[in-house]
């Protein structure tokens, strides 16, 4: 049989669905056997409370209903279903089929001191319901052990299976909370409206008999009058008691083509219900409602007995008229399809077509002499109706002549008052006239005091209730939080292992790839197959199917591609091994460091030089924090240099006259970051800001003005920074502070020293890796050089590289030869395995790229790396900038000699050849 919920929709709220979302019991004790650890725990927790005997939490309440424009109150009998989490209503305690249910485990409660006394709602996600208990006391009741309720059942829920590594995280359940946790002291228990006592009481009777009569549920509500009359303890069918909260019947909704079977099914229930009356009685006056037949027991030896009976006998009477009215309705249906089934048995009986054809006679004879009667009582209708029209007219006058008299009569009456309050107030004395204007006005305070009073103990009431059902839904929420939290870790971990995997089979593809000359031939285009299809592989269609926590987009937040494009089949496999690599090391470290750090740097509201910050600074500055910390490293370190409107100055002058430079520097900027989308078209926005940057800053320095290299140094500073003198000031930071003094000019002097001392600690912290080089006569200052020139820019990813420069621009270039000596450190066993040079040449042209761990190589560059003295580091400079300038005097001195030797040579040949023309002359 369908079941639908009863009206009860608030206009403008949302609207619950029809279908009642009960489980079975069977569903209940198989989701309790596959419970989790944690809500074993709850359910360890809760045995103390368990064990002792519980309450009932049942009794009537008014829902409201709602039937297209009208509302009205419907009492029912609510009852709470522990299982499910639902509480359940019908229409009164007697009944064995509830008429609907209402979800309390995403619910939320509340109460409006607006509202009508005892009024209070339940949301769920689908709809309000608004109920009205018989007073303040007995609300606030419901509303605590309601809230009691939902905590129990959502502490005791199913929960997702975790690993031992989420589990050890995850916190302990917490234990049941007390009635309002403080907010809201506990309400006493109103046993004469809540409880088993309240059925033994008669229902709460409203002004209409049928309007406690649901009407969306017809078969239900005869299933449980035909109950209530015989006083069978079951329906057919049915065998769960009404008496206990547990044994309700599931109710779920059924197809439309089935409701007519069930409806057949339910009156042939009726009918062995009726014929099984008289021996059942005596079994179900003992059996069908312990509590009640235990309440009329107690009810006998109590003197109130009879008044009691005699409410249940007023309540019983109300109850039959409303039957009798619903069995004259039964009857007169009855008596028109009995007289319509006599008609068709004569019909049906006739001998001869003869007879059949003289009934038919007959029943047009009838036909004819009705509509005849018809016509005659139509024209008395219209008749009666004209002569209606005129009484009412004539009506309608002698009201209004009546109301015209009234109104006469209400202003002489008014008239006659005000001059009778007239005559007494000017009778009275002023004295007497200001005592009782003060004693109005003290008892007009005093009533507005009263009701300030009620609306303050109201308003007391509803805020301590709010404030614990939020406290009760934001710990829910937080667990929830906690739980969700751990999944998406393990999810990441997942994920992260399936990169790895998948990057340790493209790796083992491309070993194969280059073994492929000595493969079979079937096996070779195997190969080649295989990698063909991991190249073909798509992550954005990944993407769209699989959860990304952390995906891989095509460009990281300043611009840069964050897998490359290469042409070669070879390189091509590399970027994809890159680019697995990167992802698996963004999931890993996203949730394990990534996320405090980012705390860490959002507490930090001013900054100031400290060993805290060095170190947080060393591990990364967050993309949200890395311009204001830019912005304030520069600012310390050249505070003296700061000028107002210098750098407006230097490009007013870059207007008036064209530096040397600036051919050079057009040249060079298409060629600057052609992986960042910023630089790659000659349109972009951020060109002819650079442009301006390096044309300033080659009027700021004009011993150095221009040098290849600088281009990248000031795009990279453009990329965080954003303004052009933020980005100017960067340049100049790098170039006059950090770097050692002619690092950029003609002569690269330093720059040239600097590769020495990198070769010097080469040696020292790798040997092994210095001796492999010396083997096979390579020179790692073609690789290096430009490393140190332009600061990693085009070697590193981005995300390393900005990680390099945050410690470089906060600590100088000691970080430069840190994490030089950390990249070889990095990959110092594949360098080894390689055997010839121009292999290792290869290699070197672009294994910084195959990079993606930046956590690794920073700890192998500030801990593996250490110690690292900069002193050792001055003194170093210093002596291979004395043999440096004297190799570089003595070549000067060489070119000087042969020049010299070039110039003699070339008179000598002159003078001869003027001799002999003298001498032919």
């Amino acid at each position: 049989m369908e079941k639908r919920p009863e009206s009860g929709e608030i206009p403008g709220k949302p609207v619950e669905s029809n279908s009642d979302d009960n489980s079975g019991n069977a569903g209940s004790a198989k989701e309790r056997a596959v419970s989790s650890p944690h809500r074993d725990l709850g359910n360890a927790q809760l045995n103390s409370s368990r064990e002792e005997p519980r309450k009932k939490l049942c009794g009537y309440l008014n829902k409201l209903g709602v039937k297209g424009p009208i509302k009205a109150w419907k009492s029912r009998w609510f009852f709470y279903d522990e299982n499910k989490c639902h509480l359940l209503y019908c229409r009164t305690a007697q009944d064995v089929n509830p008429l609907g249910s209402i979800d309390l485990s995403s619910a939320g409660f509340d109460c409006k001191v607006e509202a009508d006394e005892g009024v209070f709602e339940i949301r769920t996600p689908s709809r309000v319901f608004i109920l009205k208990a018989v007073s303040r006391e007995a609300r606030m009741y419901w509303l605590q052990q309601l809230q009691m309720k939902r905590w129990a059942f959502c502490n005791t829920q199913t929960g997702l299976p975790v690993d031992s590594v989420t589990l050890a995280a995850l916190p302990a359940n917490e234990t049941m909370p007390t009635e309002g946790e403080g907010f809201l002291p506990p309400v006493k228990t109103p046993t004469d409206v809540v409880g088993l006592k309240a059925a033994s009481l008669p229902a709460p009777q409203l002004s209409a008999a049928l309007q406690n009569i649901s009407l969306k549920h017809p078969w239900t509500e005869i299933q449980n009058t035909i109950y209530n009359i015989c006083g069978t303890r079951q329906l057919p069918g049915n065998g769960r008691s009404i008496s206990g909260v547990e044994g309700f019947p599931e109710h779920p909704g059924t197809p439309a083509e089935e409701q007519e079977v069930e409806g057949e099914q339910a009156r042939e229930d009726t009918r062995a219900g009726l014929r099984s009356y008289w021996p059942r009685k005596a079994k179900w006056l003992t059996n069908s409602f312990p509590a009640f037949t235990e309440g009329l027991a107690r009810e006998r030896s109590s003197p109130d007995n009879v008044a009691v009976l005699q409410q249940q006998v007023l309540t019983l009477t109300e109850e039959l008229k409303s039957q009798k009215e619903l069995v004259q309705l039964l009857h007169k249906a009855l008596e028109a399809a009995q007289q319509e089934k006599r008609a068709s048995s004569m019909y049906l009986t006739a001998a001869g077509d003869r007879d059949r054809l003289e009934l038919v006679r007959h029943k047009v004879r009838q036909i004819m002499e009705l509509s005849n009667r018809v016509e005659v009582l139509e024209s008395d209708r219209r008749e009666l109706e004209q002569s209606l029209a005129l009484r009412d007219s004539r009506v309608e006058e002698l009201q209004k002549h009546v109301q015209l008299l009234m109104d006469k009569n209400h202003a002489k009456q008014q008239v006659i008052l005000k001059l009778t309050e007239q005559i007494a107030l000017d009778l009275s004395e002023p004295e007497q006239e200001a005592d009782a204007v003060a004693a109005d006005t003290l008892y007009k305070q005093q009533e507005e005091m009263e009701h300030l009073k009620d609306d303050l103990d109201a308003y007391r009431t509803q805020n301590q209730f709010l404030n614990s059902e939020i406290h009760q839904v934001t710990k829910l929420w937080r667990s929830v939080a906690e739980k969700e939290k751990f999944l998406l870790m393990k999810c990441a971990r997942l994920q992260a292992r399936s990169c790895q995997v998948e990057s340790k089979y493209l790796m083992m593809l491309r070993k194969l790839q280059e073994a492929s000359p000595d493969l079979a031939s079937g096996e070779a285009e195997l190969v080649k197959s295989l990698i063909q299809e991991a190249l073909q592989w798509d992550v954005k269609e990944e993407a769209a199917e699989t959860l990304q926590l952390n995906p891989v987009r095509e460009y990281d937040d300043y611009g840069f591609m964050t897998i490359p494009k290469y042409e070669v089949e070879d390189w091509k496999l590399l970027a994809k091994i890159q680019a697995l690599e990167i992802k698996s090391s963004n999931l890993l470290s996203h949730t394990a460091v990534e996320k405090p750090l980012g705390e860490r740097w959002a507490s930090m509201a001013e900054l100031s030089p400290s060993t805290e910050l060095k170190g947080l600074i060393r591990c990364g500055i967050p993309v949200e924090h890395r311009q204001r910390v830019w912005k304030w490293i520069v600012t310390q370190r050249l505070s003296h240099h700061h000028a107002t409107n210098h750098f407006e100055s230097l490009l007013r002058q870059c207007e008036r006259t064209e530096h040397p430079a600036s051919r050079q520097i057009e040249l060079d900027l298409p060629r600057t970051l052609t992986n960042n989308r910023h630089f790659i078209s000659p349109t972009s926005q951020l060109v002819p800001k650079l442009r301006r940057v390096l044309l300033a800053f080659s009027w700021q320095n004009p011993a150095i003005g221009y040098c290849q290299g600088l281009n990248r140094l000031a795009a990279i500073a453009l990329l965080v920074l954003e303004e052009e003198e933020s980005a100017f000031w960067c340049l100049v930071h790098i170039v006059e502070n950090l770097m050692p003094a002619d690092y950029y000019s003609n002569t690269l002097i330093a720059s040239q020293v600097d590769q020495r001392v990198f070769k010097d600690f080469l040696s020292e912290k790798l040997p092994r890796l210095t001796a492999h080089f010396e083997q096979h006569r390579i020179d790692v200052s073609l690789i290096t050089f430009n490393w140190f020139l332009v600061a990693f820019v085009d070697s590193l990813v981005s995300d390393i590289l900005l990680r390099v420069w945050d410690a470089f621009l906060y600590e100088g270039t000691k970080v430069i030869f840190r994490y030089a000596l950390a990249i070889f450190k990095y990959n110092e066993e594949e360098i080894l395995r390689i055997r010839d040079s121009l292999e290792i040449y290869q290699y070197l042209r672009f294994f910084t790229h195959m990079i993606g761990d930046g956590r690794k190589l920073m700890s192998i560059a500030f801990n593996d790396m250490n110690p690292f003295p900069m002193k050792v580091l001055r003194n170093r400079r210093a002596t291979h900038r004395e043999e440096l300038e004297a190799e570089l005097s003595e070549l000067e001195w060489i070119k000087v000699q042969y020049m010299k030797e070039q110039a003699e040579q070339v008179t000598w040949h002159l003078d001869g050849a003027v001799s002999e023309e003298d001498e032919e002359m």
